[in-house]
């Protein structure tokens, strides 16, 4: 019985240890949150279907000329994409919603702390 119960421990360990090493060697995918208009405010998406059955905005295909405009359409997009994230995190479980509008709050951190980098990037001319 003792001798049993060694192997069936080595086993499990061996059985561990190759699993742990096996996901060590996958490389890390970045998460991906889906886009839906399910996510998005429907007063906002009232106004987006009125604007696109009127065909393509003009804003669409003009360039950000200046640095600071280029600036301010990043933070609205990073901002959207931020309130995209909570309206998805209200819909989550409520176990998992806490953690969920953390994890929204700390890329919105994140990508607004990379933003000026982005810009200045690409103000750049090669």
């Amino acid at each position: 019985m003792r001798i049993l119960s060694t192997v069936l421990r080595g086993a499990c360990a061996c059985l561990l240890g190759s699993t742990m090493l096996a996901h060590a060697q996958t490389p890390i995918q970045p998460q991906t949150q889906t886009s839906s208009d399910a996510l998005v405010d429907p007063a906002a998406a009232s106004k987006q279907a009125r604007e696109i059955a009127q065909g393509d905005p003009a804003r669409w295909y003009r360039e950000d000329a200046t640095s600071q405009a280029r600036m301010r359409t990043l933070q609205k997009e990073i901002g959207a994409a931020l309130q995209e994230a909570r309206n998805a995190c209200k819909k989550a479980p409520g176990a998992e919603r806490n953690a969920c509008m953390q994890e929204a709050r700390a890329v919105y951190q994140r990508d607004m702390a990379q933003a000026k980098a982005r810009v200045a990037g690409q103000g750049e001319t090669p």
